[in-house]
């Protein structure tokens, strides 16, 4: 799955929390967390961006970079 980070920040902030909290609240590698939050991991696996979606208790269609128009 393609996506930006910083939509992931976004979601953090609204709900202030942090990266940190992130990993805490989820089975993901620090390393993993890392790389997605510095951006030098653009192509996450769907089942990561499930776990974080789950944790912050949000759709996966919040961290979707380009929308498909019906």
């Amino acid at each position: 799955m393609s996506f930006k980070s910083n939509k992931i920040d976004e979601v953090l902030k609204k709900k202030q929390l942090t990266w940190y909290w992130l990993f805490q609240h989820t089975t993901i590698g620090k390393t993993t967390i890392y790389d997605i939050r510095k951006g030098t991991n653009k192509h996450v696996e769907f089942e990561t961006m499930e776990k974080i979606a789950d944790a912050l208790d949000v759709s996966l269609d919040e961290f979707r970079t380009k929308k498909i128009s019906a």
